[in-house]
C-alpha cells in the first residue's frame, strides 16, 4: 500500500470546475474553469465584455484587476489537481505584465511547479485570443487539511 494519495479522476475535476464556474462571481465575469487532462488549470473568458476593459487607460485593453483575478483563480485552484476536497488559500502572488491584453477572449493557464505537505508552488500565464502571452505569474498556495463544507464548495464526490 502506498502513502502517496491517488490523484482525482477527470470526472471529479470536471464536476469541481462546473460547480465553480456556476458561482455568482464567475458567472458575472464570464469565466469557465477546466482541468484539461487533469494536468493544469484553465480559466477562460470566451467573450470579453465592456466591464473587463479599461486597462492602460484605454477602452480596448483588459483591466489589470481582471488579469490579477484570473491569476489568483487559476493559481488558487491548482491544489484541486492533487485533492479537490481540501481547502486552500493563496499566500503569495507575483505578476509580470508583458504586453497589453486585448482581443475578444482570454485564457489563463496554471500548473504545479512543486509541492510539499502544506505548501504548493505554481506558475501561470495569460494568453490573448491570438495565443500571445500577455502576462505571467508565480504563486504560493497554502494547502489545508480541512475539507470543504457542503454548500460552500464544488461538489466533487
Amino acid at each position: 500500500m502506498s502513502d502517496t494519495p491517488s490523484r482525482p479522476t477527470q470526472a471529479q475535476l470536471d464536476r469541481y470546475a462546473e460547480q465553480f464556474s456556476q458561482s455568482a462571481p464567475m458567472r458575472h465575469l464570464g469565466v469557465r474553469l477546466s482541468f484539461p487532462e487533469g494536468r493544469k488549470v484553465v480559466a477562460a473568458i470566451p467573450e470579453l465584455q465592456h466591464h473587463h476593459r479599461g486597462g492602460l487607460g484605454t477602452a480596448s485593453a483588459i483591466n489589470g484587476a481582471v488579469l490579477a483575478g484570473l491569476f489568483d483563480l487559476v493559481l488558487g485552484c491548482t491544489p484541486a489537481l492533487l485533492d479537490p476536497t481540501k481547502r486552500c488559500a493563496t499566500l503569495q502572488l507575483s505578476m509580470t505584465f508583458q504586453r497589453p491584453a486585448t482581443g475578444n477572449s482570454l485564457r489563463a493557464e496554471a500548473e504545479i511547479d512543486s509541492h510539499g505537505k502544506s505548501t504548493l508552488f505554481a506558475s501561470a500565464k495569460i494568453l490573448d485570443d491570438q495565443g500571445n502571452v500577455c502576462a505571467r505569474a508565480q504563486g504560493v498556495v497554502r494547502l489545508s487539511t480541512q475539507t470543504w463544507s457542503s454548500g460552500d464548495s464544488p461538489s466533487i464526490g
